[in-house]
């Protein structure tokens, strides 16, 4: 997608190379506890309450040392964890703390990123004089004397929180709020939330409880902590101080409910039978009042094809928007096939609602895909980090709305999770002027009495052109056999090691002042310019009016 009101420029760097994206490296399933007892109820509770809190304590003995953490510290909270409640509960809430602190290291690091980007940004804009205009490369100045007065104080805050910031990756410091920061800052706004004190209590409670276990190759079923038996049996090893609770040897209580994963269960009930490592989850939806359990296991790597191997059928070009996929069928030598097709979706709403939405496009994109009988989609690789910042854009809010809305992260992960399954490659292309050379290219050529075509149509048309090695341009005519101009107006097919063989073909006279500066042939003195003045100079046949006065009289010598 391309940012609208911006005039198209000259590429002066080759484009990435379009490459295969790699395959998922995960599986991660997930069912509903049906038919739980008050008594399997009252479990759970004790069970998630008594390690959440474990948990809690050990997430701030973690924060506290900060970077001087070191392999002693960690074997003294986990013997610490293990007297609490077990070897293998100790273990779990120990890993689950270190990811978690690690990912809100890195979280501290992009937001510094992303601050310095703001300072960067702020300053070169105040730097400007106001009214001056910007560039492709940069923004200009600001628009009036009364916005340019007020980002000196954006300026100076960006400034202190970038300081700060700063300051704790230094020190090892992080921020991490157990149950998430979003409830969390409900609490301050229960009627907006439209939750009672009751309501938002129970699940603040639920959001930190802990019910997770790692798997461990090997053993039965492949975990010892949270074992699930190939019928769907579940049974927890219980800490040692609800050791009391146990109605099963060992330790241990089986819950009454049976779990039957309908997705991809045989792939789960294979691992489980070979004692292969499934890592479990349980966890409560207070406000629905069920209980899931997720399964989550590592799959090997998955080699992907080669380049070559996903352009021998032809691919999907794919054009991702805010509220569509635009997608059309390309053949291996760069012909569109068929009609275009465009899956919508809203992302209004929920979460749980725009990610249902995502996968319900997706999924009727990959079965139009297999029927095409096509191994390989082309998508962009978008990454809007630095578009959607406020220091950029300043009043554009529509564009930033509009960037903001289309899923570039979430749409490329859950697309490359879904197509494994259906056996398809994800190619990914450098998005630079898709939309823009599409439709400048395809646009008008596609369209025809009983077909209606977007600019988003011929954005596909590009994406797929480039994913497989073609240019964007459409192939011109060939150059006639004869040198002269009979044949009407002669054009080439530009060579693909041209870096501009997308653009627009500048005229002749702009390309032979451009070699006539490479090769340094210069005007010689005396020449003048032809104007229409001097035409009768400069014009070796001679214009209109000089053929009707007759031939000129011959000079003395």
């Amino acid at each position: 997608m391309a940012e609208p009101g911006r005039p198209l420029g000259t590429i002066d760097a080759p484009f990435d190379a379009p490459f295969v994206v790699p395959g998922p490296s995960g599986v991660a399933i997930r069912d509903r506890l049906k038919e739980l007892t008050a008594e399997d109820e009252k479990v759970l509770h004790a069970v998630g309450e008594l390690l959440g809190r474990l948990a809690s304590g050990d997430l701030k003995a973690r924060c506290a040392d900060g970077n001087s953490h070191c392999t002693n510290r960690w074997a003294v909270r986990k013997r610490d964890l293990t007297a609490e409640s077990s070897s293998r509960w100790a273990g779990s809430i120990t890993k689950a703390t270190h990811d978690q602190w690690a990912l809100a290291r890195r979280c501290q690091l992009a937001h510094i990123h992303n601050l310095q980007a703001g300072v960067r940004m702020l300053r070169h804009r105040l730097s400007q004089p106001i009214g001056e205009p910007g560039t492709k490369r940069a923004p200009g100045g600001y628009r009036s004397a009364h916005e340019w007065f007020h980002k000196p104080r954006r300026l100076h805050t960006l400034q202190a929180r970038l300081e700060q910031e700063r300051a704790d990756h230094q020190a090892g410091i992080v921020h991490v709020v157990r149950g998430g920061k979003r409830l969390l800052n409900q609490r301050h706004h229960l009627e907006k939330a439209q939750l009672t004190e009751a309501e938002w209590r129970q699940r603040w409670e639920a959001e930190r409880w802990f019910l997770a276990a790692d798997g461990e190759s090997g053993k039965r079923y492949g975990n010892e902590t949270i074992r699930l038996t190939p019928d769907g049996q579940i049974a927890i090893k219980l800490p040692a101080p609800l050791a009391h609770l146990a109605n099963a040897a060992h330790g241990r209580y089986v819950l009454t409910s049976r779990v039957a994963f309908k997705h991809r269960g045989t792939g789960w009930r294979d691992r489980v039978c070979a004692n292969r490592a499934v890592a479990y989850r349980i966890h409560l939806d207070a406000a629905r009042g069920r209980w899931y359990l997720t399964a989550s296991w590592q799959r090997p790597a998955v080699e992907t094809i080669p380049l070559q191997a996903a352009r021998a059928q032809g691919m999907i070009g794919v054009d991702t928007n805010a509220d569509h996929f635009a997608a059309w069928q390309i053949d291996r030598h760069g012909n569109p096939v068929g009609d275009p097709h465009r899956f919508f979706y809203d992302l209004s709403g929920t979460a749980g609602h725009r990610d249902a939405q995502l996968r319900h496009a997706l999924t009727r994109l990959l079965y139009w895909a297999q029927r095409c009988g096509v191994a390989a989609i082309a998508i962009e690789d978008l990454d809007f980090a630095q578009e959607k910042t406020r220091e950029k854009h300043g009043r554009r809010k529509r564009f930033r709305q509009l960037v903001s809305g289309i899923p570039a992260g979430r749409l490329k992960a859950r697309l490359v999770s879904m197509a494994a399954e259906f056996g398809l490659a994800i190619v990914a292309v450098d998005p630079a002027y898709t939309s823009r050379w599409g439709a400048q290219h395809w646009h008008k050529p596609m369209a025809a009495p009983r077909r209606r075509t977007t600019r988003h149509d011929a954005a596909s048309i590009a994406i797929g052109r480039r994913a497989l090695g073609h240019p964007i341009r459409r192939r011109t005519t060939p150059p006639p056999h004869h040198q002269s101009d009979g044949a009407g107006h002669r054009t080439v097919q530009a060579d693909r090691g041209l870096r501009g063989r997308d653009e627009t073909r500048r005229p002749v006279t702009d390309r032979a002042h451009d070699a006539r500066a490479r090769t340094g042939n210069t005007p010689r003195t005396g020449d003048t310019q032809r104007t229409r003045a001097n035409q009768c100079i400069q014009n070796r046949s001679g214009c209109a009016q000089c053929r009707a006065a007759g031939p000129s009289p011959t000079p003395d010598h």
